[in-house]
Protein backbone atom coordinates (compact mmCIF):
# COMPACT_ATOMS: atom_id res chain seq x y z
CA UNK A 1 0.00 0.00 0.00
CA UNK A 2 1.41 3.39 -0.98
CA UNK A 3 0.90 6.00 1.76
CA UNK A 4 2.05 9.62 1.54
CA UNK A 5 1.77 11.89 4.57
CA UNK A 6 2.06 15.67 4.75
CA UNK A 7 3.62 17.23 7.85
CA UNK A 8 0.99 18.60 10.26
CA UNK A 9 0.59 22.25 11.16
CA UNK A 10 -0.48 23.26 14.64
CA UNK A 11 -1.97 26.44 16.00
CA UNK A 12 -5.12 28.01 17.40
CA UNK A 13 -7.25 26.36 14.74
CA UNK A 14 -5.94 22.91 15.66
CA UNK A 15 -3.71 20.47 13.87
CA UNK A 16 -4.30 19.90 10.16
CA UNK A 17 -2.86 16.74 8.67
CA UNK A 18 -3.25 15.15 5.23
CA UNK A 19 -2.53 11.54 4.27
CA UNK A 20 -2.73 10.14 0.74
CA UNK A 21 -3.54 6.48 0.11
CA UNK A 22 -2.64 6.09 -3.56
CA UNK A 23 -3.84 2.48 -3.70
CA UNK A 24 -7.32 3.36 -2.45
CA UNK A 25 -7.43 6.64 -4.40
CA UNK A 26 -8.06 8.84 -1.38
CA UNK A 27 -6.64 11.89 0.34
CA UNK A 28 -7.79 12.22 3.95
CA UNK A 29 -7.52 15.48 5.89
CA UNK A 30 -7.90 15.54 9.66
CA UNK A 31 -8.26 18.37 12.16
CA UNK A 32 -6.94 17.56 15.64
CA UNK A 33 -6.80 13.92 14.61
CA UNK A 34 -10.48 13.75 13.61
CA UNK A 35 -11.91 13.58 10.06
CA UNK A 36 -12.36 16.95 8.33
CA UNK A 37 -12.64 16.14 4.62
CA UNK A 38 -11.54 13.63 2.04
CA UNK A 39 -10.93 13.60 -1.71
CA UNK A 40 -11.84 10.36 -3.47
CA UNK A 41 -9.93 10.63 -6.73
CA UNK A 42 -10.53 7.12 -8.11
CA UNK A 43 -13.41 4.65 -8.23
CA UNK A 44 -16.18 7.02 -9.37
CA UNK A 45 -17.04 8.72 -12.69
CA UNK A 46 -15.67 11.99 -11.24
CA UNK A 47 -13.62 13.13 -8.24
CA UNK A 48 -15.73 13.39 -5.08
CA UNK A 49 -15.10 15.29 -1.84
CA UNK A 50 -16.26 13.04 0.99
CA UNK A 51 -16.62 13.03 3.94
CA UNK A 52 -17.20 16.68 4.81
CA UNK A 53 -17.24 17.27 8.56
CA UNK A 54 -18.39 20.64 9.88
CA UNK A 55 -18.25 22.48 13.22
CA UNK A 56 -18.64 20.19 16.21
CA UNK A 57 -17.75 17.11 14.19
CA UNK A 58 -21.09 16.96 12.34
CA UNK A 59 -21.31 15.51 8.82
CA UNK A 60 -22.50 18.21 6.42
CA UNK A 61 -23.25 16.23 3.24
CA UNK A 62 -25.42 13.26 2.37
CA UNK A 63 -23.90 9.84 3.08
CA UNK A 64 -25.74 7.92 0.35
CA UNK A 65 -24.68 6.56 -2.16
CA UNK A 66 -21.09 6.60 -0.87
CA UNK A 67 -22.19 4.84 2.32
CA UNK A 68 -25.39 3.37 3.67
CA UNK A 69 -28.09 6.03 3.95
CA UNK A 70 -28.53 7.80 7.27
CA UNK A 71 -31.93 8.01 8.93
CA UNK A 72 -34.34 10.03 6.80
CA UNK A 73 -31.86 10.35 3.93
CA UNK A 74 -33.36 10.27 0.44
CA UNK A 75 -31.90 7.70 -1.95
CA UNK A 76 -32.45 9.60 -5.17
CA UNK A 77 -30.13 11.08 -7.81
CA UNK A 78 -27.23 8.65 -7.21
CA UNK A 79 -24.94 10.98 -9.17
CA UNK A 80 -25.28 13.58 -6.38
CA UNK A 81 -22.20 12.51 -4.41
CA UNK A 82 -21.33 14.88 -1.52
CA UNK A 83 -19.31 17.62 -3.35
CA UNK A 84 -18.27 17.48 -7.00
CA UNK A 85 -17.62 19.56 -10.14
CA UNK A 86 -18.86 18.64 -13.63
CA UNK A 87 -21.47 19.67 -16.20
CA UNK A 88 -24.35 18.12 -18.11
CA UNK A 89 -23.32 19.21 -21.61
CA UNK A 90 -19.69 19.54 -22.68
CA UNK A 91 -19.45 19.18 -26.46
CA UNK A 92 -22.72 17.28 -26.22
CA UNK A 93 -21.41 14.81 -23.62
CA UNK A 94 -23.28 14.52 -20.31
CA UNK A 95 -20.82 14.54 -17.42
CA UNK A 96 -23.52 15.30 -14.81
CA UNK A 97 -25.25 11.96 -14.87
CA UNK A 98 -23.58 8.57 -14.56
CA UNK A 99 -23.82 5.45 -16.71
CA UNK A 100 -22.55 3.79 -19.85
CA UNK A 101 -23.69 6.72 -22.01
CA UNK A 102 -22.19 9.42 -19.78
CA UNK A 103 -18.78 11.05 -19.71
CA UNK A 104 -16.14 10.51 -17.04
CA UNK A 105 -13.66 12.87 -15.38
CA UNK A 106 -10.50 10.93 -14.61
CA UNK A 107 -7.70 12.12 -12.32
CA UNK A 108 -4.53 11.31 -14.22
CA UNK A 109 -2.00 11.03 -11.36
CA UNK A 110 -1.71 10.99 -7.60
CA UNK A 111 -2.69 14.43 -6.24
CA UNK A 112 -0.03 16.79 -4.90
CA UNK A 113 -0.70 17.76 -1.28
CA UNK A 114 0.74 20.90 0.35
CA UNK A 115 0.63 22.43 3.81
CA UNK A 116 0.89 26.18 4.32
CA UNK A 117 0.32 28.98 6.82
CA UNK A 118 0.52 28.99 10.57
CA UNK A 119 -1.86 29.10 13.53
CA UNK A 120 -5.45 29.86 12.48
CA UNK A 121 -4.28 30.56 8.91
CA UNK A 122 -3.03 27.00 8.29
CA UNK A 123 -4.26 25.33 5.13
CA UNK A 124 -4.16 22.03 3.25
CA UNK A 125 -4.10 22.30 -0.55
CA UNK A 126 -4.75 19.38 -2.90
CA UNK A 127 -3.88 19.73 -6.60
CA UNK A 128 -5.18 17.36 -9.26
CA UNK A 129 -5.14 17.07 -13.03
CA UNK A 130 -8.04 15.56 -14.96
CA UNK A 131 -9.11 14.29 -18.37
CA UNK A 132 -12.75 14.66 -19.45
CA UNK A 133 -13.56 11.55 -21.49
CA UNK A 134 -16.42 10.57 -23.77
CA UNK A 135 -18.12 7.21 -23.12
CA UNK A 136 -15.77 5.69 -25.74
CA UNK A 137 -12.70 7.05 -23.93
CA UNK A 138 -11.94 9.89 -26.36
CA UNK A 139 -10.70 13.01 -24.55
CA UNK A 140 -12.91 16.11 -24.75
CA UNK A 141 -10.77 18.48 -22.67
CA UNK A 142 -8.53 18.62 -19.61
CA UNK A 143 -8.69 20.43 -16.28
CA UNK A 144 -6.59 21.31 -13.27
CA UNK A 145 -8.22 21.55 -9.85
CA UNK A 146 -7.01 23.18 -6.64
CA UNK A 147 -8.90 22.28 -3.46
CA UNK A 148 -7.91 24.18 -0.32
CA UNK A 149 -9.38 23.55 3.11
CA UNK A 150 -8.98 25.23 6.46
CA UNK A 151 -10.76 26.96 9.33
CA UNK A 152 -11.81 30.50 10.17
CA UNK A 153 -12.92 30.88 13.76
CA UNK A 154 -15.51 28.18 14.38
CA UNK A 155 -16.24 27.80 10.65
CA UNK A 156 -14.60 25.42 8.20
CA UNK A 157 -14.18 25.93 4.48
CA UNK A 158 -13.33 24.10 1.28
CA UNK A 159 -12.25 26.24 -1.68
CA UNK A 160 -12.59 24.85 -5.19
CA UNK A 161 -10.76 26.38 -8.18
CA UNK A 162 -11.12 24.53 -11.48
CA UNK A 163 -9.42 25.52 -14.72
CA UNK A 164 -10.85 23.75 -17.76
CA UNK A 165 -8.68 23.88 -20.88
CA UNK A 166 -9.73 23.34 -24.48
CA UNK A 167 -6.75 21.06 -25.01
CA UNK A 168 -8.19 18.95 -27.83
CA UNK A 169 -10.01 21.60 -29.83
CA UNK A 170 -13.05 23.84 -29.38
CA UNK A 171 -15.05 23.16 -26.22
CA UNK A 172 -18.64 24.25 -25.58
CA UNK A 173 -20.22 24.20 -22.14
CA UNK A 174 -23.87 23.84 -23.10
CA UNK A 175 -26.93 25.65 -21.81
CA UNK A 176 -28.42 23.23 -19.26
CA UNK A 177 -29.47 23.43 -15.61
CA UNK A 178 -27.59 20.17 -14.93
CA UNK A 179 -24.39 21.56 -13.43
CA UNK A 180 -21.92 22.56 -12.22
CA UNK A 181 -20.25 23.07 -8.79
CA UNK A 182 -22.50 20.86 -6.72
CA UNK A 183 -23.19 19.63 -3.19
CA UNK A 184 -25.87 17.36 -1.74
CA UNK A 185 -26.54 18.41 1.83
CA UNK A 186 -27.23 16.59 5.09
CA UNK A 187 -30.98 15.76 4.94
CA UNK A 188 -31.78 17.88 8.02
CA UNK A 189 -30.75 20.98 6.04
CA UNK A 190 -33.20 20.24 3.23
CA UNK A 191 -36.38 22.26 2.87
CA UNK A 192 -38.48 19.13 2.41
CA UNK A 193 -38.14 15.49 3.38
CA UNK A 194 -38.60 13.11 6.29
CA UNK A 195 -36.13 14.88 8.60
CA UNK A 196 -35.92 18.25 6.85
CA UNK A 197 -35.80 21.35 9.06
CA UNK A 198 -33.77 23.63 6.84
CA UNK A 199 -34.11 27.19 5.62
CA UNK A 200 -32.24 29.02 2.89
CA UNK A 201 -31.48 32.53 1.69
CA UNK A 202 -29.34 34.09 -1.02
CA UNK A 203 -27.30 37.30 -1.15
CA UNK A 204 -30.29 39.17 -2.58
CA UNK A 205 -32.53 38.30 0.38
CA UNK A 206 -34.62 35.75 -1.55
CA UNK A 207 -35.64 32.67 0.43
CA UNK A 208 -36.95 29.15 0.02
CA UNK A 209 -37.71 27.79 -3.42
CA UNK A 210 -37.47 31.31 -4.86
CA UNK A 211 -33.65 31.09 -4.94
CA UNK A 212 -33.70 28.48 -7.74
CA UNK A 213 -32.35 29.89 -10.99
CA UNK A 214 -31.72 33.33 -9.52
CA UNK A 215 -28.52 35.38 -9.77
CA UNK A 216 -26.74 35.68 -6.42
CA UNK A 217 -23.24 36.09 -4.98
CA UNK A 218 -23.92 33.31 -2.48
CA UNK A 219 -26.58 31.00 -1.12
CA UNK A 220 -26.87 29.61 2.41
CA UNK A 221 -28.79 26.65 3.84
CA UNK A 222 -29.04 26.14 7.61
CA UNK A 223 -31.00 24.24 10.23
CA UNK A 224 -30.74 22.07 13.34
CA UNK A 225 -28.43 19.07 12.92
CA UNK A 226 -27.67 16.77 15.85
CA UNK A 227 -28.79 19.43 18.32
CA UNK A 228 -26.76 22.24 16.73
CA UNK A 229 -27.82 24.95 14.26
CA UNK A 230 -25.38 24.58 11.37
CA UNK A 231 -25.23 25.89 7.83
CA UNK A 232 -23.67 25.46 4.40
CA UNK A 233 -22.93 28.47 2.23
CA UNK A 234 -21.58 28.45 -1.30
CA UNK A 235 -19.74 31.55 -2.59
CA UNK A 236 -19.36 32.56 -6.23
CA UNK A 237 -16.15 34.51 -6.96
CA UNK A 238 -16.43 37.94 -8.67
CA UNK A 239 -13.92 36.76 -11.28
CA UNK A 240 -16.16 33.91 -12.39
CA UNK A 241 -18.02 33.79 -15.68
CA UNK A 242 -21.36 35.65 -15.42
CA UNK A 243 -20.93 36.58 -11.78
CA UNK A 244 -23.18 36.69 -9.85
CA UNK A 245 -23.97 33.19 -11.00
CA UNK A 246 -27.32 31.46 -11.37
CA UNK A 247 -28.13 28.63 -8.95
CA UNK A 248 -29.47 25.13 -9.43
CA UNK A 249 -30.50 25.11 -5.75
CA UNK A 250 -33.30 22.74 -4.79
CA UNK A 251 -35.51 22.15 -1.77
CA UNK A 252 -34.34 18.51 -1.52
CA UNK A 253 -30.72 19.42 -0.73
CA UNK A 254 -28.98 20.03 -4.05
CA UNK A 255 -26.90 23.21 -3.98
CA UNK A 256 -25.19 23.94 -7.30
CA UNK A 257 -23.66 27.05 -8.83
CA UNK A 258 -24.25 26.98 -12.58
CA UNK A 259 -23.47 29.97 -14.85
CA UNK A 260 -24.53 28.13 -18.02
CA UNK A 261 -28.21 27.18 -17.61
CA UNK A 262 -29.86 30.44 -18.65
CA UNK A 263 -32.52 28.80 -20.84
CA UNK A 264 -33.82 26.76 -17.89
CA UNK A 265 -33.29 29.40 -15.22
CA UNK A 266 -34.42 32.55 -17.02
CA UNK A 267 -36.40 31.22 -19.98
CA UNK A 268 -33.74 32.83 -22.19
CA UNK A 269 -33.53 31.64 -25.80
CA UNK A 270 -32.17 28.11 -26.08
CA UNK A 271 -28.39 28.18 -26.08
CA UNK A 272 -28.12 31.66 -24.56
CA UNK A 273 -26.11 30.32 -21.63
CA UNK A 274 -23.52 28.32 -23.56
CA UNK A 275 -19.85 29.21 -23.31
CA UNK A 276 -17.40 28.42 -26.12
CA UNK A 277 -13.64 28.07 -25.74
CA UNK A 278 -11.42 27.88 -28.79
CA UNK A 279 -8.52 25.43 -28.86
CA UNK A 280 -5.95 26.40 -26.22
CA UNK A 281 -8.29 28.69 -24.28
CA UNK A 282 -9.24 28.02 -20.69
CA UNK A 283 -11.94 28.88 -18.16
CA UNK A 284 -11.32 29.16 -14.41
CA UNK A 285 -14.17 29.00 -11.91
CA UNK A 286 -13.67 29.57 -8.18
CA UNK A 287 -16.02 28.72 -5.33
CA UNK A 288 -15.95 28.47 -1.54
CA UNK A 289 -18.01 26.07 0.57
CA UNK A 290 -18.37 27.49 4.09
CA UNK A 291 -19.61 25.27 6.93
CA UNK A 292 -20.70 27.42 9.83
CA UNK A 293 -22.57 27.63 13.12
CA UNK A 294 -25.90 29.46 13.34
CA UNK A 295 -28.02 30.93 10.56
CA UNK A 296 -26.77 33.14 7.72
CA UNK A 297 -27.04 36.31 9.81
CA UNK A 298 -25.39 34.90 12.93
CA UNK A 299 -22.53 33.50 10.84
CA UNK A 300 -22.17 36.80 8.91
CA UNK A 301 -22.16 34.93 5.64
CA UNK A 302 -22.34 38.21 3.71
CA UNK A 303 -19.22 39.49 5.48
CA UNK A 304 -17.38 36.22 4.94
CA UNK A 305 -18.18 36.35 1.22
CA UNK A 306 -16.91 39.94 0.96
CA UNK A 307 -13.63 39.05 2.69
CA UNK A 308 -13.09 35.98 0.49
CA UNK A 309 -14.14 37.77 -2.71
CA UNK A 310 -11.59 40.54 -2.15
CA UNK A 311 -8.78 38.05 -2.77
CA UNK A 312 -8.42 37.98 -6.56
CA UNK A 313 -5.49 35.64 -7.24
Amino acid sequence: MMMLAAMPLTGMAGELKAVTDADKGKVEVTLDGKPFMGLIFRGHPKPVVYPVIGPGGVAMTRRWPLEAAAAGEEQDHPHHKSIWFNHGDVNGVDFWKEGADAGKIVVTKVPAVEMSGAAEESRVTIRTEEEWLKPDGVRVCTSATVITCGTEGTSRFIDYAVTVKASEGEVTFGDTKEGTMGLRSHPALNLKGAVAKGQCVNSEGETGGAIWGRHAKWVDYWGPVDGKVLGIACFDHPGNLRHPTTWHARDYGLIAANPFGLHDFEKAPKGAGKHVMKRGESLTLRYRWLFHEGDAKAADVAGSWAKWAAVRE
